[in-house]
């Protein structure tokens, strides 16, 4: 098997760090290949290789795998540990996968990830505190029921890497998670994995618009530890 995995900026495109940390995590080879949000509409270019103008995109010899949850499964068939093995821990990390890839509409568009900044968030909606509610629910009772210290038993897994976006969010506006969900935060951000990509992020000197003008939207930037161009 040679992997190809397509992905985007660092600093911001969340769905891109999903596969990408869910590999590198397991141990999983693959050449890193970035397409940065170059233009303020990427979608023809990004057609080139994706069906969907969007990353990210797994490439497996002549065939081409896309979105972040069709390449954690495709990547779940090929090899283990990809989901936890025990069965009840499974079964809740595919439904809390679920949920993340279908849900939390506030928190994305309230607090957009940019992995290099620290902000003043803006007061939150009734909608993103309940987002906020549900993923101190949901992360306490998974290390609750599974005994951590990651979201389902002793072994990184699928739902973590899906999860670490959001870690990115709370470092980034101070999100209140709770205690069990803050020690999680903590553990993932310092797995090697996760700095190697956060310090790919402040590396980078590209911005694009678009991105700054919704992170702009969610509060004012109080650090900015990204590299300047």
């Amino acid at each position: 098997m040679a992997y190809t995995l397509v992905t985007a900026n660092r600093n911001y495109s969340s769905w891109s760090l999903r596969p990408w940390l869910l590999m590198k995590a397991s141990g999983i080879a693959f050449t890193d290949r970035i397409e940065p949000f170059a233009a303020a509409e990427n979608y023809e270019s990004f057609r080139a290789f994706s069906p969907t103008g969007q990353v990210p995109v797994l490439l497996d010899g002549e065939r081409t795998v896309w979105d972040s949850l069709g390449i954690a499964l495709y990547l779940a068939e090929r090899h283990p540990g990809v989901w936890p093995e025990d069965e009840a821990a499974r079964a809740w990390a595919m439904c809390a996968v679920a949920e993340m890839h279908g849900g939390f509409a506030a928190l994305r568009s309230e607090r957009t990830m940019s992995v290099g900044v620290r902000a003043d968030a803006k007061p939150p909606s009734v909608r993103l505190d309940r987002d906020v509610a549900r993923l101190a629910e949901l992360w306490g009772e998974g290390l609750s029921h599974f005994g951590g210290p990651w979201l389902a038993g002793d072994r990184f897994s699928a739902v973590d890497a899906f999860y670490a976006p959001v870690a990115f969010r709370v470092r980034t506006y101070g999100i209140d998670v709770g205690a069990p969900g803050a020690a999680w935060v903590e553990a993932v951000l310092a797995h090697p994995a996760m700095l190697d990509w956060e310090a790919q992020a402040l590396a980078e000197t590209w911005r694009d618009p678009a991105h700054e003008i919704e992170l702009a939207e969610c509060g004012r930037v109080t650090e900015d530890f990204r590299a300047k161009g």
